[in-house]
């Protein structure tokens, strides 16, 4: 019997409906080796707060990328856990209202064979516009390009978290109660090493004539789907709508098109559903052509695009982003999107508009290119007047690889693509700059050096701002092969007016100590204590300073008298510092008691005083009973 383990959950997209029977969610999904995960739909087992689809279509119209985020908070999680655990009904550890990192390990095995069985919700079919009630072109999955993601599924450190009570359960198995609310999050992608998870049958016109894409929505509690089709000229929406069992509804969401610069087109699907409608059946419908608009504006050129002659800074070593499309935005406007046209005159330049709206530049031999620009949209109307800029690289960079603590040198070489060049440099890592320095550049190479304060130990990129006279602000980040190397914490062991580090409780059974741990490159620290075998983790922090109590307990089962305790900071790259602090026993300390005895006649041994036995024997009943 095949087994439906909780890989189900994970397929976090669209499952189970067919667009062959778009009337109902019952279809008969494909038999994987191991396990049978038809019938189910995602929303069955993971009633999420929000998602989000990207469905990128590739350029030979038959295989698909497809990746998905979905987040789950407060009381969805703890339902979403109670599902997953009930589908180990019948195995140990399952269904037992506690859900396991085995449980958990289980689904990342099985998933993406599991999510093979599955259908995307997505179907293709060409010619006229479609609804339902045809034979849809379906979108299937597959197996060995799904990859599989999971955050916080079983939370770390839970209050109620314990070692997994079922006999079968591995060595390190932790469990916590299905009812945690902690928030969690689910993704799917193409695996590294492939090129899709997704296929489906080749458009015969490969989108050069009308398609209709078709969505079923049942049961999408709140998503944006986004489906991305290659670039085909003239491609665009002509028509969309949403109907529950055939009749039109637009109240439940929203499509819009987004005709990108590279020539490719993203419909994006924002769609909820009341779950309290199931189960009325909910289909979304995407008209697409390439017949011409009856009417179409020319593009207009926008205030900010720069003079003629403006120089555009760029590296030139290949290609590389010359103008961020966040830039280009203000440059020009059209209804339908528009793009660049850029003829350079040297040989070996060109240019492109990349999917995110950046112009793209491929340098040439030449040091610098100079281009004429027209300004074209999306159905191929072109704008008469034309924009001529110079392209190159106004200064090189270069320093020593390796690693460097406090600073390290930068050297800047002019390229004498301007004759005057300011330059601001910094250290930045994780999006954070740290402190900045400027150089004038004009026709030598200057060194300065760059503060590395506020950054972590590891790898770190050069921030570049540079400006001059005539030619657009430079503003990018280049990698040179620079770490800045970790300082290891310092911890220290207070001391007390005794000169004694610990404070004993009042049953001499533990001790207190205290201390300073700090991490000089601004990370955190982890605390650790070790005494006689066993290792404490619970300190009390408060910025620097921490606490800790730790019980005598194993070292009196072992006879110890003398309490060695090794105090461990740990920093955020595995660097450990240690202090050894040794306790002594107060019990074991000799008493500060004078005893007067009369002088022995015989010159013999003084006799013991009674009060003196009497100490002695308490000591020892102490020692027994601790013991």
């Amino acid at each position: 019997m095949k087994s439906r383990l909780p890989a189900l959950f994970l397929a976090t997209l669209m499952a189970t409906v067919s667009f062959s029977t778009l009337s109902s969610a019952e279809t008969e999904g494909r038999q994987g080796a191991d396990v049978d995960c038809s019938g189910y739909t995602f929303e069955d087992l993971f009633d999420y707060n929000y998602a989000i689809f990207d469905v990128i279509i590739d350029q030979d119209w038959a295989t698909v990328d497809i990746g998905a985020n979905s987040w789950v908070n407060d009381s969805k999680a703890a339902v979403v856990r109670s599902n997953i655990d009930s589908l180990f009904d019948g195995i140990p550890g399952g269904n037992n209202s506690w859900l396991s990192t085995d449980e958990r390990e289980a689904v990342r095995e099985v998933g993406p064979k599991c999510i093979a069985d599955m259908y995307t919700r997505v179907g293709i079919r060409e010619g006229l516009p479609h609804r339902g009630g045809v034979d849809w072109n379906d979108m299937e999955f597959v197996e060995d390009g799904i990859g599989l993601a999971e955050v916080n599924l079983v939370p770390e450190d839970h209050p109620d978290e314990r070692t997994c009570q079922n006999a079968l359960a591995s060595t390190d198995c932790k469990e916590v109660p299905v009812s945690a609310t902690n928030n969690l999050e689910i993704s799917m992608f193409t695996k590294e090493d492939e090129t899709h998870n997704a296929q489906f049958n080749k458009l015969a016109n490969s989108g050069a004539s009308n398609f209709t894409i078709a969505y079923n929505a049942t049961n999408v509690s709140a998503a944006s789907i986004t489906i991305i089709l290659p670039a085909v000229d003239g491609l665009r929406m002509a028509a969309w709508t949403i109907e529950d069992d055939g009749v039109e509804n637009l109240d439940p969401g929203m499509v819009s098109e987004d005709r990108r610069p590279d020539g490719s087109v993203a419909i994006t699907l924002d769609i909820t559903y009341d779950r309290a409608l199931y189960p009325t059946i909910r289909n979304i419908f995407v008209d697409m052509t390439t017949m011409a608009p009856q009417t179409n504006d020319v593009p207009i050129w926008g205030a900010n695009v720069p003079n003629d002659d403006t120089i555009i800074p760029m590296f030139t070593n290949g290609e590389n982003v010359a103008v961020e499309g966040t830039s280009l935005e203000d440059w020009a406007s059209d209804n339908d999107g528009w793009h660049l046209d850029c003829n350079f005159n040297e040989a070996g330049w060109s240019s492109r508009m990349s999917g995110e709206g950046d112009l793209m530049v491929s340098a040439g031999d030449s040091d610098s290119g100079t281009a004429t620009c027209s300004l074209v949209d999306s159905n191929g109307e072109v704008n008469n007047v034309t924009r001529t800029w110079r392209f190159g690289q106004p200064a090189a960079f270069s320093a020593v690889a390796g690693t460097y603590s406090n600073s390290v040198d930068i050297d800047v070489s002019p390229t004498l693509l301007v004759q005057n060049l300011a330059v601001d440099l910094s250290a930045i890592q994780s999006g954070v700059d740290g402190p900045s320095s400027g150089v004038s550049l004009g026709s030598t190479t200057v060194s300065t050096t760059v503060s590395l304060s506020g950054l972590s130990p590891g790898e770190f990129q050069v921030h570049i701002m540079a400006s001059s006279s005539g030619m657009l602000d430079w503003d990018v980040k280049i990698e040179l092969a620079l770490e800045k190397a970790n300082t290891p914490p310092s911890v220290t062991v207070s001391t007390l007016i005794d000169g004694s580090h610990a404070t004993w409780s009042a049953d001499q059974y533990s001790f207190s100590l205290s201390g300073i741990a700090i991490d000089p490159d601004g990370g955190e620290v982890s605390m650790s204590a070790t005494l006689c075998g066993d290792t404490s983790t619970s300190f009390s922090r408060n910025g620097e300073s921490w606490d800790v109590t730790l019980s005598i307990a194993n070292c009196v089962a072992q006879g110890k008298t003398q309490y060695d305790v090794t105090i461990s900071a740990t920093d955020d790259v595995g660097a450990i510092t240690s202090a050894d602090v040794n306790v002594p026993d107060p019990l074991q300390q000799e008493p500060d008691v004078v005893i007067k005895t009369p002088a022995d006649p015989g010159n013999g041994l003084p006799a013991i005083g009674a009060l003196a036995t009497l100490i002695s024997l308490l000591g020892a009943a102490i020692l027994v009973r601790r013991d």
